[in-house]
């Protein structure tokens, strides 16, 4: 029935984000037509949490390390925040070349 997800980021400099998931990230893409780049993501999770609002959504990409991941975009000159250690994984959170932020953890939780 369902064979993946799709996830969006809006940007306000798209280009320079793209070159980011491209260049830094190096993950693998397709050009859908006129540029306009999709990208592959590693295998993922989906939680559901409980909320008092509906239609908020958050993007998470996993990493093996985290302190690995915070040197090597340091080394490509990508700000991290610094790690936070929650009880499911160690969490830090990355700043796109579009000034927008993604969070990126270790998971500490038994994964699907």
């Amino acid at each position: 029935m369902i064979t993946g997800a799709h996830a969006i980021i809006y940007s306000s400099n798209a280009k320079a984000d793209i070159a980011f998931f491209r260049d830094i990230l190096k993950l693998s893409n397709v050009d859908a037509g006129n540029g306009w780049l999709i990208f592959r993501l590693p295998p993922s999770e989906i939680a559901v949490h409980p909320s008092e609002e509906n239609d908020k959504h958050e993007l998470y990409l996993l990493c093996e390390n985290v302190e690995d991941f915070i040197s090597q975009m340091a080394a490509a000159g990508v700000q991290c925040g610094p790690v936070q250690t929650q009880r499911w994984g160690k969490l830090t959170d990355l700043t796109l070349p579009g000034g927008g932020k993604i969070g990126v953890y270790e998971p500490l939780h038994a994964q699907p």
